[in-house]
């Protein structure tokens, strides 16, 4: 997995993409895996991150990672 990781560095490097948007978009796709895996309840995955469930919802909300029909707990 090292070794896919530093080939997705590099080509990230590559092509231009600035640290904040490659940890923006890393974040989003960690949380969203995180959030599936849970079925979508924000305690849980919450509790898988290891972060607060409210930094969690600001997060979400954030990255647009709702499912339209609101909050689940």
């Amino acid at each position: 997995m090292r070794d896919q990781l530093e080939g997705l560095v590099t080509q990230m490097v590559d092509k231009g993409i600035m640290f904040d948007e490659a940890v923006g978009e890393f974040e989003k796709r960690f949380i969203k895996s995180v959030l599936d895996k849970a079925h979508g309840n924000q305690c849980r995955a919450a509790k898988i991150l290891g972060i607060h469930r409210n930094t969690l919802s600001r997060k979400i909300g954030e990255y647009k990672l709702g499912d339209g029909r609101g909050a689940r707990r």
